[in-house]
């Protein structure tokens, strides 16, 4: 496929790496990718332990069924005809600290009815929170990265997202906390289930408003077989085209020469020379590393010192030696100030029960996950003896939440694996364990980083770290933006291939 006699360097093998990478070979690049762990899918992963599956990333994916964003799941293989898409019908149950249940549905029209049986004197108030979701369902990502979009573009979509533009424009500077105090809810269940999942957060009231209408088209469905075999059908793809993948390999350092990317070192001196520099490795080690700081914007700048961060995430699994069906595949509960081993549990936890995906445990048997959110100043300085003592405390405590989940289940425990936030730093890079990046907040719910740093030439960036909220679509889109525009660069026509 190399027509062009340009070679990409493409740091990191996450989707973003995964998606720049296919790209780039379908359009005629020398291209390799720089990878720091064993396998490909960088924040989508899995391990298994025994037979059974323990998933770290894949909830749902937006883009299963239609849009800009099925089209790159299309073109770089996580979806093709042998994919198998599972829709639910509830995307959450909630338990508050005295299992009163509270359930979202993943369709907007079943979860109005829903909420009005528990809560007719709101009425109103729910059927205008549902028409807000459901205008956000009119939201459809564009096809180019903005350089390359025309004002044609923009005029073209103006008549269909003008109530998407309403909704910006009525709550981009909100909370969601504020957003229900405007809706002013009287019902204390509806009101205690949403401030507890976002109340206490700097959470953006768009993202929670966002949060069905892709559910509600059937557009954000859960991918059978989990992040694993996702990352591989783009690794496959990647290698069918000719690319190639350096494993158990760290980027030191981005070689510049008088302000163009010329290649990276890496940590064990050895250097690879490129045309272009592709980063789709963690933002802050990029810029302030690899680049030592030395091209930063004023936006870029703003962003690292001042916009939140996701919390990590504790996750431990189980292999149960039995089916364990669920109502639902997330079960949250809200209830605060428990503990696991040394984490005050903020905002509760929540299990996930993979039985509706056969390929996660064997016959007959059930793989659950458990995640919470622990704070990074934990886990920074723990190692060794204490590191391995805090593992073994988060495992007593998980199994004992678990039990309160489903009695009598801890005798049929087969495997127990627990994943910290130094286990996502140790094998990603990622800079905290803010698995997602930027915490979408009123502050930032609207904004992007730029994929160019100012006055480096032949380099871009790619990766979730450009758009707050992060996770695999943008992930994905940005790697073919960043093609995009180097083909653009070199005056060729940016295609598409099998």
């Amino acid at each position: 496929m190399n027509n062009l006699g340009k070679k990409v360097t493409i740091i990191g093998g996450g989707v973003a790496g995964l998606s720049a990478g296919i790209y780039s070979a379908m359009n005629g690049f020398d291209t390799q990718i720089i990878e720091m762990h064993s396998i490909a899918g960088g924040q989508c992963t899995a391990w298994d332990r025994k037979n059974y599956r323990f998933d770290y990333c894949l909830h749902w994916l937006v883009g299963t069924s239609k849009g800009a964003f099925h089209d790159i799941w299309k073109e770089t293989n996580v979806i093709n005809d042998e994919t198998e898409i599972i829709d639910h019908e509830i995307h959450s149950q909630l338990f508050d600290k005295d299992r009163n249940e509270f359930i979202i549905y993943s369709n907007i029209d079943r979860w109005e009815k829903y909420l009005i049986e528990i809560a007719p004197e709101d009425v109103k108030t729910i059927q205008r929170m549902c028409k807000d979701m459901r205008k956000s369902a009119l939201l459809e990502p564009f096809a180019l990265p903005p350089e390359l979009r025309s004002p044609l573009d923009y005029i073209r979509i103006l008549p269909k997202m003008l109530p998407i533009l309403n909704l910006v424009r009525k709550f981009a500077r909100l909370t969601c906390i504020e957003y229900f105090d405007k809706l002013g809810f009287k019902s204390e269940k509806i009101k205690s289930a949403l401030y507890a999942m976002y109340g206490e957060r700097n959470f953006s009231a768009l993202a929670f408003i966002f949060m069905l209408g892709f559910f509600n088209q059937k557009n954000a469905g859960y991918i059978k077989g989990g992040s694993l075999p996702l990352a591989q059908r783009m690794v496959d793809k990647f290698e069918k085209l000719g690319g190639e993948i350096l494993y158990k390999k760290r980027v030191e350092k981005i070689i510049v020469e008088n302000n163009q990317a010329k290649g990276v070192v890496l940590t064990d001196g050895t250097q690879i020379l490129s045309d272009y520099v592709i980063s789709a490795a963690d933002g802050s080690s990029t810029i302030f590393k690899m680049l030592e700081g030395k091209y930063i914007s004023k936006k870029v700048d703003f962003a690292y010192k001042n916009w939140e961060l996701f919390t990590p995430l504790v996750q431990v699994s189980f292999g149960i030696n039995k089916i364990i069906k669920s109502k639902s595949p997330i079960i949250i509960n809200t209830t605060k100030d428990l503990k696991i081993g040394m984490t005050v549990l903020k905002y509760g936890y929540s299990f996930m029960n993979y039985s509706y995906d056969t390929t996660m445990a064997p016959e007959g048997k059930t793989t659950i996950v458990m995640r919470y959110e622990s704070p990074w100043k934990l886990w920074e300085h723990l190692e060794g003896e204490d590191y391995k003592n805090e593992k073994k405390q988060i495992e007593k405590d998980a199994i004992q939440f678990l039990e309160m989940e489903y009695p009598g289940i801890a005798e049929f425990i087969e495997v127990t694996d627990v994943a910290t936030p130094k286990t996502d730093v140790r094998y990603t890079g990622v800079k905290d364990g803010a698995y997602e990046g930027f915490l979408p907040a009123r502050e930032n719910m609207m904004k992007s980083l730029d994929m160019t740093l100012p006055k480096l030439k032949n380099f871009y960036m790619a990766g979730q770290w450009l758009f707050p909220g992060g996770g695999l679509p943008p992930s994905a889109q940005t790697g073919k933006w960043v093609v995009q525009l180097m083909c653009k660069k070199e005056k060729k026509m940016f295609i598409l291939t099998k």
